[in-house]
């Protein structure tokens, strides 16, 4: 029964730092996979040990509940309470998505990683890049990025966090993650260019900008149903884009 317990904790505690679900970081690295030039791609098949962006693309959400790893548990989500911004906001000693992408991204750019490193580095960017454009992982503090924000889904309960993490994606689109890709990722390459412009810090507070406007279109007790999911679909939609576009123009500097 002890161990039962102990289990359940550790997955109650998982769900409060993981972002988009399972499917969404899939997307995400797919994405990003078919938008790799041939360089970058070769170069990353090497650095990964010759699995694929997908296959690592949930990697940290389960190495972050380690002890070996657990240094990374804040690393997932940047908190920003009601009427704060990004340069008011304080921010977590412990690190936060913003920093760890950051800081990866320089130590991977530097090239003077030992190849260890180097493969542990990538996982990481691969799944934060994600966790960065979900709109619930730059929430409240006071709320735990909306996991304490009680709501109804087709009249189960649930929070506004774990509607944002997999159920709104799902019954938007019950799409592989390959469907997902072959749906949205069918912009020019001078609109791709656009959303694959600023830096990441431009990226995150955009990101809040919709999370924002989810906190108000969602009160805490809100019924969430058919007209719901009509409005945020092409939300979801477009984050996994920008996501997956994103983290490929990253990795596309990084491995030229």
């Amino acid at each position: 029964m002890k161990k039962l317990l102990v289990i359940a904790c550790c997955l109650l505690a998982a769900r409060d730092v993981r972002a988009w679900g399972q499917k969404g970081h899939d997307v995400t690295a797919y994405i990003a996979e078919c938008n790799l030039t041939p360089e970058a791609a070769e170069k990353i098949d090497k650095v990964l040990g010759g699995h694929s962006l997908v296959y690592y693309a949930n990697w940290l959400d389960n190495a972050s509940h380690t002890p070996e790893y657990a240094y990374s548990a804040t690393w997932h989500y940047l908190n920003i309470d009601e009427g704060q911004t990004l340069e008011t906001a304080q921010r977590n000693p412990d690190g936060d998505v913003l920093q760890a992408v950051t800081d990866v991204v320089g130590k991977l750019k530097s090239g003077k990683l030992p190849p260890e490193e180097e493969t542990l580095a990538l996982k990481m960017l691969i799944h934060l890049v994600g966790d960065m454009h979900c709109p619930m992982h730059t929430g409240r503090l006071s709320d735990r990025g909306g996991n304490r924000r009680p709501v109804t889904m087709f009249s189960e309960t649930a929070n506004l966090h774990s509607v944002w993490d997999s159920a709104l994606p799902e019954a938007a689109h019950r799409w592989s993650y390959t469907e997902w890709q072959e749906q949205i990722d069918r912009l020019c390459d001078d609109e791709a260019m656009l959303v694959q412009a600023g830096e990441p810090q431009d990226w995150l507070v955009e990101t809040h900008e919709i999370c924002k406007e989810v906190y108000d279109f969602t009160p805490e007790g809100a019924k969430i149903s058919y007209d719901y999911v009509a409005k945020y679909a092409p939300v979801v939609e477009q984050q996994f884009l920008r996501g997956g576009l994103r983290l490929a123009r990253l990795l596309n500097e990084i491995y030229r």
